[in-house]
């Protein structure tokens, strides 16, 4: 007997802080909750665990 291909439904979301959209496979709960990782870190700079080479990458240092 074949196997049914899933099919991959897919979500929008739209980062409320810099206005970024990204896309998930699952559906949030609380879409309107969500923000980015960056606007994460910006929000809590002392829990940035990020290396020196990926923070040069974006500008933060």
């Amino acid at each position: 007997m074949a196997r049914r291909k899933k099919k991959l439904q897919i979500f929008k979301y739209e980062c409320q802080m810099t206005g970024e959209i990204y896309k998930t496979t699952k559906k949030a709960d609380n879409p309107d909750d969500l923000v980015s990782v960056n606007a994460y870190y910006d929000m809590h700079p002392e829990e940035d665990d990020r290396p020196e080479e990926i923070k040069k990458e974006l500008g933060i240092e």
